[in-house]
């Protein structure tokens, strides 16, 4: 018999072991070991404090103070100030350094706020005196009474060791801007790592204050101070406090992950929780820190939220985090010496939506309000119907209220028909050639103007090139007016070499840190959000950012990826850099053209559903009206040849009638930024749209440059039917019209909205796919004129970027019959009751 060997036994007792057996031994042995080397460097660093601890041992510190400690004999008190206590005491010296990357958000919030408040100095100032800041970690109360301080802006940011207050300092200089700052805090751990932190800095107007917040009175301090100082400003001239000139109230109160340690505010809340365990409130609870979502209701019921952005910290495996800036939900006009001036800036804004005349409240009766109700239809917008339901349940109102421009329209995000588009816009750039719009208009100071936002360059040519009095923007998608607004908001805030990088080039490194601490007080809160999220757009390495995104994106990847693939690259660069039409029609027909427009590649790429739709931005309706033109060219195809049959072959023929001319008429690297920016992912210095221009910089950045714009989250229809009957002179709808199909009603509907939203002699114009769309006979039928001014024929362009087939002008000449009002899908219809009355504020208290 073989000799039997020990390490050979324990060898195969091992192999019979289960794996998962082993993995929790080893689990264990790991845990405990890290459990040793915790305590180690927590006790090692506890010995002396006099120098920073380094990263290995802060960080063991951390985990020993949050999982193993346990939270009791640090501190002779009772209540929350000894639970504190107890928490932070073992690591108020690394709290900095453990919490700069678990407590994210705290940066951005300092930049949000640095932002409004430089937006306030620099606009309005703060009076005869400095700004006051408190800075509030932990409270011990209950949230009723931080409204008791009334303060002019409510921010949740903060931190008991002034790191966020040392932080604003990047932003602000908080020694010269502020006239004093108050930290509060509970901890006086945390308290002792602030003072040591100010008397470094060497700051004279930050006082930190440790006690219970419901003790804290900030006349108390203020009465202590030797100067004599004037009391709280508003934040903003479209605000009102209250009319109180008592001293105690601060211009600034900022809060960094305290509401959720507030105790006395949970029980409410609790009765709506669902009945399972959730591990993550169950072990917060532990530390009595509360994570219902009802908290931040209850903070949007009882401020008018100026900015709101919710984000995830991916470090801690995706847990979320959320951004507030608000203000009182009291809303003032400019000028509120007058009784009903909280009413007169809800009328005013709706006058200025709906293109109505504005009558202050105060210089009409109420029976002269009855007898122009009975007389006419009354055209609210859906902003006017939102505020009086929150008015009538004592709600704040709607976000765009507290803007500090009233550009973007209340729209509900809830809806399906804007919800639908996901977090995507289509359009990275307008399609269509503004030049020939301004030829065939020849827009005028008197215009009020309706457009389709789509990426927002025309909106921004009309504002340039004809100073209309009013441009209505309107867009069912809302990314594309978030695209806009941010357009808008980088004209108001940013240099032209910031943003020439922006929507020159496409891409700018720093776009997260303009965003936060530049372009947000010109954002509404749900742009902010969005370009919050979607801020690798301008800033990913690869691609080319901005016009590489949005469903056009697509195509402009697809076609210069063939491009590539083909070989033709260093032809495309020849092409651009042509500085003759000849020396271009070479370089197309001899080199790309042939490759580009094959029969082969036409017909399996541009040809199918796919590219026309999601590539192209080509609708169904809209491809079929292409199929109709060509089926109906005679010897192109037999007349019972079926759409389906000739499709690819049709598309084919429409880019031949697109590309050929473009090339043999227009100098696409010197005045087709179109194509030019099709072929290099960029706009260059010497071609690009007007709005990119020095010039227009300097004009559009201007104060009040954008007074006259409204931008409207909406479908066409819905937003003329808020708009007053004959104020409109221009609507300029693209291809809309292209996306309808002749099968249903909803073409005559929208021109019957177009007729009554116009003046008489008002315009339409619009662009087809088709040489005759069959739309032009419902124009016709509803009180218009019509007449084509342009049509491509084969070898001619119609404008630069020749994709159209035909444009059109419509001219009202005569007035339709005021439909009867429809059921609206507002708010304010729906919930209208007996309370409210009428659809005016004239019972509602602000």
């Amino acid at each position: 018999m073989p000799r039997s060997y020990p390490f050979l036994d324990a060898q195969f007792l091992i192999s019979e072991l289960k794996s998962h057996h082993v993995q929790i031994i080893a689990a264990a042995l790991a845990v405990l070991g890290l459990i040793a080397v915790v305590f180690d460097f927590a006790f090692r660093a506890r010995k002396d404090t006099s120098e920073s601890p380094s990263p290995i041992r802060s960080f063991g510190m951390f985990f020993y103070a949050n999982f193993l400690k346990p939270h009791t004999g640090d501190s002779d008190g009772i209540g929350q100030q000894a639970a504190l206590e107890s928490f932070y005491k073992a690591q108020a010296d690394v709290y900095d350094a453990t919490r700069r990357r678990l407590l994210r958000g705290r940066e951005d919030m300092i930049g949000l706020v640095a932002a409004q408040l430089r937006f306030k100095a620099d606009k309005h100032g703060f009076g005869r005196s400095k700004p006051i800041w408190v800075d509030v970690r932990s409270l011990q109360m209950d949230p009723e009474y931080i409204f008791l301080w009334s303060p002019t802006e409510v921010i949740q940011i903060g931190g008991g060791t002034g790191y966020n207050i040392e932080a604003m300092h990047a932003y602000l200089d908080v020694p010269t801007f502020f006239s004093n700052v108050y930290l509060v805090d509970l901890s006086p751990s945390l308290c002792e790592v602030a003072r040591k932190r100010f008397d470094r800095l060497g700051w004279k107007n930050v006082a930190v204050v440790c006690q219970d917040a419901r003790a804290f009175r900030l006349q108390d301090q203020e009465l202590s101070q030797p100067d004599e100082r004037a009391v709280t400003r508003p934040w903003n001239d479209t605000y009102d406090l209250r009319s109180s000139s008592a001293t105690g109230l601060a211009d600034l109160i900022t809060m960094s992950y305290s509401l959720s340690m507030i105790p006395g505010s949970d029980q409410c809340h609790r009765l709506s929780m669902p009945s399972e365990v959730d591990w993550t409130p169950a072990w917060f609870d532990v530390d009595r820190v509360g994570l219902e979502a009802a908290r931040r209701d209850y903070l949007e019921y009882r401020f008018g939220t100026v900015l709101s952005a919710s984000d995830r910290n991916y470090l801690l495996g995706g847990i979320p985090y959320y951004l507030w800036v608000g203000c009182p939900k009291h809303i003032a006009a400019s000028s509120p010496s007058s009784s009903r001036y909280s009413h007169d800036i809800i009328e005013q804004l709706d006058a200025a939506i709906t293109e109505s005349p504005y009558l202050s409240a105060s210089h009409y009766t109420g029976k002269a309000y009855g007898a122009v109700e009975k007389s006419t239809r009354e055209i609210r917008s859906k902003a006017y119907d939102s505020a009086v339901v929150n008015l009538a349940g004592n709600l704040p109102l709607p976000s765009s209220f507290y803007q500090h421009h009233q550009w973007r329209i209340h729209y509900d995000e809830q809806l399906h028909k804007h919800q639908q588009f996901g977090d995507e816009y289509i359009y990275a750039f307008t399609w269509e050639d503004p030049r020939v719009d301004h030829r065939l208009l020849k827009i005028g100071e008197e215009d009020v103007i309706l457009c389709i936002t789509s990426a927002g360059d025309n909106v921004l040519d009309y504002l340039l090139g004809g100073k209309p009095r009013r441009i209505h923007a309107v867009d069912l998608n809302p990314n594309q007016t978030h695209l806009l607004e941010l357009k808008v908001a980088s004209f108001q805030a940013l240099s032209y070499a910031d943003f020439w990088q922006l929507f020159g080039v496409g891409k700018h490194p720093r776009f997260r840190e303009l965003l936060i601490s530049r372009l947000s007080p010109f954002l509404s809160s749900r742009a902010l959000q969005y370009w919050l999220v979607n801020s690798s757009v301008f800033t990913a390495h690869r691609g080319h950012g901005l016009y590489e995104s949005g469903g056009s994106g697509n195509a402009l990847r697809l076609v210069r990826w063939l491009l590539w693939s083909l070989g033709l690259r260093e032809d495309v660069e020849k092409l651009c850099k042509a500085k003759t039409l000849n020396e271009q029609r070479e370089v197309w027909h001899s080199k790309i053209r042939g490759v580009l427009l094959s029969r082969f590649l036409s017909w399996g790429v541009v040809g199918t559903q796919w590219f026309a739709w999601k590539a192209a931005g080509v609708p169904p309706a809209q491809r079929r009206m292409i199929q109709t033109d060509y089926l109906a060219q005679d010897g192109l195809a037999s007349p019972n040849a079926q759409r389906s049959d000739v499709g690819g072959q049709a598309m084919w023929e429409y880019l031949v009638n697109t590309l050929d001319p473009v090339v043999d008429n227009t100098l696409i690297g010197e005045d087709n930024y179109f194509y030019n920016l099709c072929l290099q992912g960029q706009y260059s210095r010497r071609c690009h749209p007007t709005y990119l221009t020095p010039k227009a910089h300097a004009k559009l950045s201007r104060p009040g440059a954008f007074d006259g714009l409204r931008m409207h989250t909406d479908c066409i229809n819905e937003t003329l039917s808020h708009i007053s009957p004959g104020t409109l002179t221009i609507a300029v709808i693209m291809d809309s019209m292209d996306w309808f199909s002749p099968e249903t009603p909803d073409a005559e509907k929208q021109v019957k909205a177009l007729n009554v939203a116009l003046k008489v002699k008002g315009r339409v114009l619009l662009r087809s796919a088709g040489l005759k769309p069959w739309y032009s006979k419902v124009f016709e039928e509803q009180g218009f004129s019509a007449r084509r001014v342009n049509v491509r024929v084969p070898g001619s362009c119609i404008d630069r970027v020749n994709m159209y087939a035909s444009t059109w002008m419509f001219t009202k000449v005569e007035e339709l019959a005021m439909p009867a009002a429809e059921p609206s899908d507002s708010t304010f219809d729906l919930a209208r009751s007996d309370s409210v009355g009428s659809s005016t504020v004239e019972r509602l208290e602000i």
